[in-house]
């Protein structure tokens, strides 16, 4: 059994700023520690539950945040940016199932930490078939491209409801309550590091035990129905402008639409919009 664990930064234990996750910030060292120990933490329960193979993808930034040195030697990391399937590099390499590390809720949600949609200074919204929707679902459709499942997920209660709304009922672990938007009630990451553990064992666990009844199965692959229609409303007309030369993209105020037979294509159009209008 291989398991993909794509990481990203803003859930992660302690983190409720963006000084926390910025790089050129001097916090920053001490939040990619919390970071790399919390991968570990899902690591040990995969293998503890009988994954054989565990990749980690780094997707939060530039892709350089987790500290390999401090990384559990049993995992192997993807890291570096730009990478074709960017947060959940590695899902098209025969994953069973895939954990979401340290995820954040969509842009706009009430009590979340560090809210947003891939850029806090791009996107104001993000739909797909009409659906506002955020990393989570966005990468989660992208593993559902390939067949896989996501298992679980660790963040602040609200990603972690995000999750379940969207992906039926995989495991959780809240390293965080999230009051506002750079506020939380924390836990400690002796306490998180034990969720964390439990809820990616309880997770390997159900997949493995997947033929069984009741809720030993885990939530099936998301996949919206084709065609995949994409609506990017952009923070400033200005930027709208630009995403405007995507070439199949049509505008509508600070909204542009891009229409697609499947999720890879769709996402890659995103990330061009979102790249011409910087």
């Amino acid at each position: 059994m291989k398991i993909l664990i794509a990481a990203d930064m803003e859930g992660v234990t302690g983190v409720v700023c963006w000084d926390h996750v910025a790089p050129n910030h001097p916090e920053y060292a001490r939040f990619r520690k919390l970071m790399t120990e919390d991968v570990n933490a899902a690591i040990r329960g995969a293998f503890d539950a009988g994954a054989e193979e565990v990749l980690v993808s780094d997707g939060h930034s530039s892709g350089r945040n987790i500290l390999i040195e401090a990384l559990d030697s049993r995992a192997r990391l993807r890291c570096g940016s730009p990478s074709p399937l960017s947060m959940v590099s590695g899902v098209e390499n025969g994953i069973d199932g895939v954990a979401f590390i340290g995820y954040h809720a969509r842009i706009g949600t009430e009590n979340a930490i560090l809210e947003h949609t891939w850029s806090d200074e791009r996107v104001a919204d993000l739909r797909i078939n009409g659906q506002s929707v955020g990393e989570t679902a966005l990468n989660a459709a992208i593993c559902g491209h390939f067949g896989t499942p996501v298992i679980m997920i660790s963040g602040d209660q609200t990603v972690c409801a995000e999750a379940q709304a969207f992906l039926g009922e995989l495991e959780t672990a809240v390293v965080k309550i999230a009051t506002g938007r750079m506020s939380a009630e924390c836990f400690p990451p002796e306490v998180t590091g034990q969720r964390i553990h439990d809820a990616a064992f309880r997770a390997v666990t159900r997949l493995r035990e997947g033929g069984n009844a009741g809720r030993s199965k885990v939530p099936p692959p998301l996949q919206f129905a084709a065609p995949l229609t994409m609506e990017i409303d952009f923070v400033q007309s200005e930027m709208t402008d630009k995403a405007t030369q995507l070439p199949g993209a049509t505008r509508e105020g600070r909204t542009i639409r891009y229409v697609a037979d499947d999720i890879l294509t769709l996402f890659q159009a995103f990330r061009c919009a979102l790249a011409l209008a910087r």
